[in-house]
């Protein structure tokens, strides 16, 4: 068997608002619970389990989502839509923008509990050549 990612526990302040948050802003299944999670599952099968974090700090988690172009128009107006912050950059050196990396775009905004998410349209280093 190959090695896949099958899921990641995210800590939230919120686990119905984080996990809410991210099936709006990508257009995802609702989010459905099992056990004390909350789960939100991608297009390739990955699970983000949300997961109440109670009074405890949560460090900041980047998670990056390739998209395809119609998917990061849609994020991107969500994104405008509701005035949220967002930059260019994961250091936040860019507000208000979108990149262009490797022939695409991305960008970068923040969910409820403060992880760092991130739309892009071209895996980091261009798509692999084909023969």
């Amino acid at each position: 068997m190959s090695v896949q990612l099958n899921h990641t526990i995210v800590a939230a302040k919120d686990k119905e608002a984080s996990a809410r948050f991210l099936v709006e802003m990508f257009g995802l299944g609702e989010p459905v619970p099992y056990g004390p999670f909350l789960v939100v599952e991608a297009d390739n099968g990955v699970t983000l389990d949300f997961m109440d974090w109670g009074d405890q700090e949560i460090p900041g988690q980047h998670y990056a989502f390739l998209v395809s172009d119609e998917v990061f128009d849609d994020v991107y107006a969500r994104i405008v839509e509701r005035d949220l912050p967002h930059w260019a950059d994961p250091h936040g050196e860019h507000p208000g923008e979108i990149n262009h990396r490797d022939g695409g775009r991305g960008v970068y905004f923040s969910d409820p509990s403060g992880h760092w998410l991130e739309a892009l349209t071209v895996p980091y280093g261009g798509w692999p050549a084909t023969d």
